[in-house]
């Protein structure tokens, strides 16, 4: 071969190369937002990717900033653990449905104090993100875990200091247990919080409440699993202590009523039941109705999503997540008839 028909050569296989990874890349599903759902929806995308050759770039940067990118279309879908209003998914032509449900833990780095071993209830933990509670061996902490030494040794509030879809399912818990929390504080995505220290993200929170004695968090319980801190019992809305699983999730979940709301618009904190999780928490997707400017990316993201509902039940449980029953998956399904290329469905699912 002539030196000339070598750089041809190499040229091609060169261009040819950069094709194939323009191929694959395109090819990539695009996301971002909620990191509570982060931990199953990475165990997921390598499922998927090791299933079909597909990556999920999913960027875990808080619902707040997911919804901002979904509306701007520089993702293809966005994740929020606060569902939009009906007037907001108007406005952006999208719509919303649920992903997988879970539980928001409070979680604590206590001098003495091992993992499930405190017990809290709604209005201590009121009082202790209020700061009217200040110190672990308070008369009202005490009265709940009366086998248990607490050290003299002050709390340290962390919360989320980005938008966040655990923050508004955290406050608005509070909010459902204290009049006087709704009022002063409210429930949102980021409120202003009366005391205590703010970290960026679900790993963030983590990793503060993991180097802070004294500190106190809520996470989703992956997090806390994963960072092997102390998590508590919670009293729940029957007066019952309950301890954070995938059994107490599921119970709190199974209250909901999808298929009465309009846009999938269901918020489970405070569910009744002896066994259910007082602060279970859903994902939404949300995705534009208009697939038209980028066809492929919508079919590729809303073909992982029906893998996940029909495959994906074992990883979440493996991460104590409560799967969308099959009842409510095939609702959502036939919702993705709204988002049309043209007025073409862009992707149909095969019942």
């Amino acid at each position: 071969m002539t030196p000339f028909k070598k750089i041809l050569a190499t040229t091609a296989a060169g261009l040819a190369g950069l094709l194939v990874a323009t191929t694959v890349q395109a090819a990539d599903i695009s996301g971002a937002g909620s990191s509570f759902i982060y931990p199953v929806f990475s165990k997921w995308g390598a499922a998927y990717k090791e299933q079909t050759g597909v990556a999920l770039n999913y960027q875990s940067i808080g619902s707040g900033g997911g919804i901002k990118q979904v509306e701007a279309g520089t993702v293809t879908f966005g994740a929020s653990d606060k569902p939009l209003s009906d007037d907001e998914l108007a406005q952006n032509s999208m719509i919303q449905f649920p992903m997988v449900m879970g539980g928001i833990v409070p979680m604590y780095n206590i001098e003495g104090v091992n993992p499930g071993e405190l017990v809290l209830d709604g209005e201590t933990l009121v009082h202790i993100f209020d700061g009217t509670i200040t110190s672990w061996d308070d008369p009202a902490i005490k009265a709940l875990n009366a086998d248990l030494k607490l050290p003299a040794q002050p709390i340290v509030v962390v919360y989320r200091s980005d938008g966040s879809g655990t923050t508004f399912n955290f406050t608005n818990y509070l909010s459902k247990v204290s009049p006087e929390w709704k009022d002063k504080i409210g429930s949102d995505t980021a409120v202003e919080w009366p005391v205590g220290l703010g970290a960026k993200g679900s790993e963030g929170v983590a990793n503060t409440v993991k180097q802070t004695a004294g500190a106190i968090g809520y996470n989703e319980y992956a997090y806390i699993v994963q960072n092997k801190l102390g998590f508590a019992k919670m009293v729940n809305d029957a007066g019952k202590v309950v301890t954070p699983s995938l059994d107490t999730f599921a119970s709190a979940a199974s209250n909901a009523d999808w298929a009465g709301a309009k846009n999938f618009n269901v918020v489970i904190t405070g569910q009744p039941g002896d066994t259910s999780w007082p602060i279970a928490a859903s994902t939404w997707v949300i995705i534009h109705t208009d697939a038209s400017k980028d066809p492929d990316a919508y079919k590729g993201a809303l073909t992982f999503f029906d893998w996940i509902y029909r495959n994906g039940k074992d990883d979440a449980a493996a991460l104590d997540y409560v799967a969308i029953p099959d009842n409510v998956s095939k609702l959502v399904e036939t919702s993705w008839s709204a988002i049309k290329v043209g007025d073409q469905p862009a992707f149909t699912a095969v019942q």
